[in-house]
């Protein structure tokens, strides 16, 4: 049945009320699939009518940046517009930051943008911790009855589809169950908002107008999606990133995710594949191959990328596109489980010639005469023509020509071969992701793409791409040497690691499908999980090691553990015996922290009393790492923004100096340097650009002057020209 088309949101949301009563359980895809003002105006009505309940399953908010303080605001306002646009608010966001979210609201998320909800007491309550895979589930235990969801629509010799675009991943899953629980007279209601500013991609993202109940198509409500900003990667985790670069088989598989650890890797992997002489000389320079050369070579390599790679990440961002764009992600795979094995023994090729129809025929993926279902599957994959047929037993070219089926007939054969077959294979894929999110310049290189290339990116199910049990031969070929690049934010000395929540319990983001993959990696004959973090982070402005004896929370248990990776170097800790981990694990850590911990693991009994950290792994020190990196980036390698940034040249300067004065007001120490920056005398003269974006070049009130002041402090305490 085709759905109910409205012209507004207000109407919209009426509909839904009058189709599922006034208990609204509602889920919306997390990331930009939100339809931003079809959940405002369900908020405002909800929050305005008692009689109303909603409860919202979701995740990932996403919010523009406003600032917390008044300098903040300032520095953030006139970005904030030029790279969010018309992005709007989520209404529900503002009321649960403000406290004001009415009691007939809850808001239940399984992932949080990272840090955003720490302290946020009614957020943190409702939060569920669950796989993505799982989320479904979930959701239809708790009685979800509406589902929300941005959509790109597109019509085509008058017939119109929709596309779930970034957002295909949990509404697929869901979509069968909640039909098959209409039948017996659950009610529900299925919604889709256009807003063409989304990507129409097609395979399963791509459906039809009955997938909905009800559209809501008004150019009104196209909006800027939300742009991932880039940030600046600093040394450690360029040396990250060098690490994982090299733990990546050519003609293997990929995930990665956002951020600036999957940054510094597809960075390290560009420069590994387009100046493979200096990639290999950076891996001598900085000791890589002496000290991990025996595991890079066993589980990586350091080659040019010849076959390349495919990506099956739940996460398509910037950086699967630009290792598609450098001519890495270049391996398509194919659904079909035969044909797949074939390409991976090297039996077949994607160009299309008479070997292929031998190889088919001697591995029973076809028969002679071919059937009717033979020659289907061979026009799908691109080995006949698409504009060959089949009738009465024979092929039928489209000038009626009439080929015999005969495939052991050699003149039959010799006829189909020069007469029939395609170039190469169709319908293989480069990726298999389940949502997307990246910068402007992502959505614009995907709404730029022509339809074939954009076809290559396929978006599908979580269930497809965050798990094998759908077709495990299938995924183990399509799968082979896959490397699951995810961040951690602790590790323990025994291989736990906790990815999501502090000590306190408080969560930072959510365990995501980050389970998923590490289960997969163990599952996958020739799969690896590598954990990423940085060795130490500051707090309250000392340095504590990320790698510690115990924590109180675990997001990958131990026995799970595989391989994981700082900027001191690979651990790979797989079937090792629990003091060969704990080795492993400290070679890897900051030095400043090595001893307290072997003290530690010596006193628990879980290694030699003697065992003493080698030599080459005892000087594992910033500042060490700083000295060697720096002639580096000096000539012309790890740059801080390998693929561009949004920010003006004064917002690069003011950024690192209301960082750096940021931290500093973390410590007594470092308030009394700031009180005592404002008492000495000031310039603003070299300055005067940065005042001037930050609208304090001509002080008036008191409060900006003390800004003004404050501000120039800073630009000088940070070295700022």
């Amino acid at each position: 049945m085709q759905p109910l088309i409205l012209n507004d949101v207000d109407s919209c949301v009426q509909a839904i009320i009058e189709r599922v009563g006034t208990r609204l359980m509602v889920g919306t895809p997390l990331g930009i699939g939100k339809p931003n003002h079809l959940l405002n105006a369900l908020y405002r009505r909800v929050a305005a009518d008692a009689s109303l309940h909603l409860m919202l399953m979701t995740a990932l908010s996403l919010e523009r940046p406003s600032g917390n303080n008044e300098l903040e605001k300032r520095f953030l306002g006139p970005f904030a517009q030029r790279v969010f646009g018309d992005y709007p608010q989520l209404e529900y966001m503002q009321a649960l930051h403000a406290g004001t979210l009415p009691a007939n609201v809850v808001i239940s998320e399984f992932y949080f943008k990272s840090g955003a909800l720490l302290g946020n007491a009614r957020a943190q309550q409702h939060y569920v911790s669950s796989n993505y895979t799982h989320v479904v589930r979930d959701m239809l235990a708790a009685g979800v009855n509406v589902i929300l969801q941005m959509v790109a629509r597109q019509e085509r010799d008058g017939q119109v589809s929709y596309s779930l675009s970034g957002n295909p991943d949990l509404t697929l899953d869901i979509h069968a169950p909640l039909r098959a629980a209409q039948k017996p007279g659950r009610k529900i209601a299925i919604v889709g908002l256009v807003n063409n500013q989304l990507p129409f991609m097609h395979g399963d993202a791509e459906v039809a107008p009955e997938f909905f109940d009800l559209v809501v198509d008004n150019p009104a409500y196209a909006h800027q999606l939300f742009g991932v900003p880039s940030m600046a990667i600093d040394p450690a985790e360029h040396m990250i990133g060098l690490y994982a670069s090299s733990l990546i088989k050519d003609g293997g598989t990929l995930q990665v995710g956002i951020g600036n650890l999957g940054d510094a890797c597809v960075y390290a992997l560009q420069l590994r594949h387009a100046d493979n002489a200096r990639y290999r000389q950076l891996l001598d320079t900085l000791g890589v191959q002496k000290k991990f050369g025996e595991t890079i070579e066993q589980l990586g390599g350091v080659e040019r990328f010849t076959t390349g790679l495919y990506a099956g990440s739940e996460m398509f961002s910037d950086g699967l596109l630009h290792l598609y764009q450098s001519g890495i992600l270049k391996r398509r795979v194919y659904d079909h489980e035969q044909l797949q094995q074939l390409l991976n023994q090297g039996r077949i090729s994607e160009s299309v010639g008479a070997e292929t129809l031998k190889a088919l025929l001697d591995a029973g993926v076809i028969h002679t005469p071919l059937s009717a279902q033979d020659v289907e599957l061979l026009r799908h994959f691109g080995i006949l023509r698409p504009d060959v047929g089949y009738q009465d037993g024979a092929l039928r070219l489209a000038d009626d020509t009439r080929l015999e089926a005969d495939l052991n007939d050699p003149e039959s054969f010799s006829r189909i071969v020069h007469q029939a077959l395609g170039a190469r294979l169709a319908n293989g894929v480069l990726l298999h992701g389940a949502f997307f999110l990246g910068s402007n310049w992502f959505y614009e290189q995907l709404r730029g793409m022509p339809e074939a290339e954009r076809r290559l990116f396929a978006m599908t199910a979580v269930s497809k791409v965050n798990e094998i049990f759908s077709d495990v031969q299938l995924e183990q070929r399509q799968h082979r040497h896959a490397r699951f690049l995810n961040i951690c934010m602790k590790m323990t000395l025994l291989g736990a690691a906790s990815s999501d929540t502090l000590a306190s319990g408080q969560v930072v983001s959510g365990v995501g499908g980050q389970y998923n993959f590490v289960a997969m990696a163990h599952a996958l004959k020739q799969g690896r999980s590598i954990l990423m973090l940085k060795s130490v982070r500051r707090e309250h402005g000392k340095p504590v090691s990320n790698i510690l004896w115990e924590y109180a929370q675990c997001t990958i248990p131990r026995h799970l553990r595989d391989m994981v990776i700082t900027e001191y170097g690979i651990a790979d800790l797989r079937g090792k015996q629990d003091w060969e981990v704990i080795a492993a694990l400290l070679n890897i850590c900051d030095s400043r922290f090595q001893e307290a911990l072997l003290a530690q693991a010596k006193d628990a009994g879980k290694i030699m009393v003697d065992y003493r950290i080698p030599d080459a792994f005892r000087e594992n020190l910033p500042e060490k790492l700083q000295t060697t990196i720096q002639p580096l980036r000096n000539a012309g390698l790890f740059p801080e923004f390998p693929f561009g940034h949004e920010f003006t040249a004064e917002e690069l300067v003011l950024g690192k100096a209301l960082t750096d004065l940021k931290s500093r007001s973390r410590t007594l120490g470092g308030k009394l340097a700031i009180a005592l920056g404002l008492l000495m005398p000031q310039s603003r003269r070299p300055y005067q650009s940065c005042l001037q974006r930050m609208a304090l070049a001509q002080p008036r009130t008191f409060q900006e002057k003390l800004l003004a002041r404050l501000v120039t402090a800073a630009l000088a305490a940070s070295g700022a020209e």
